[in-house]
């Protein structure tokens, strides 16, 4: 069996740097042990119009774009911890409105903490997800959570070993 090969920058078709990043005030504090980082810096190459993201990593930065369009919503830098593992330490999202609408420094937190959990990770999240909901109806006043949250997360495409980057 092949190892999947990471996603890179220079394998997407658009990858566009952020042009009003704003530094985030909350980032997650959640501690991804070693294993799980290996698999976040594979990333992740959408493979339909119903996936959203397009994720890679590049040394201890990982780097979330929006795969439609390319444009960058996130930058999260990870750093190692005492006892194993690593968090994010700081983090940039997006500001220019044209680009990325972002509802709050707590909506920015946990979308990035939701997309590198059920994307990158392949993770149910049903808490995050839960929050996310709560957290759209507070912003939006949409009762309507799971269309919400499918255009803010899309789909994920299983991964396999063998499925190869387009370029």
């Amino acid at each position: 069996m092949s190892q999947q090969m990471p996603v890179t920058r220079s394998s997407l078709r658009k990858a566009h740097a952020m042009s009003l990043p704003r530094p985030m005030p909350n980032v997650p504090d959640r501690v991804w042990s070693e294993s799980e980082w290996q698999r976040i810096r594979l990333g992740y190459r959408a493979g339909s119009m119903d996936e959203k993201w397009n994720i890679y990593a590049e040394d201890d930065r990982l780097f979330l774009h929006r795969s439609w369009t390319g444009f960058l919503a996130y930058e999260a830098a990870f750093t190692k911890v005492d006892g194993g593992g690593r968090r994010i330490t700081s983090a940039l999202v997006e500001s220019d409105p044209e680009r990325y609408r972002s509802a709050s420094a707590d909506y920015d937190c946990l979308t990035l903490e939701l997309v590198i959990s059920t994307i990158l990770l392949d993770e149910r999240a049903e808490d995050l997800r839960t929050r996310m909901a709560a957290a759209l109806r507070a912003d939006t006043g949409s009762t309507a959570a799971a269309v919400a949250q499918h255009s803010v997360l899309g789909v994920r495409t299983p991964q396999t070993t063998t499925r190869p980057h387009r370029p």
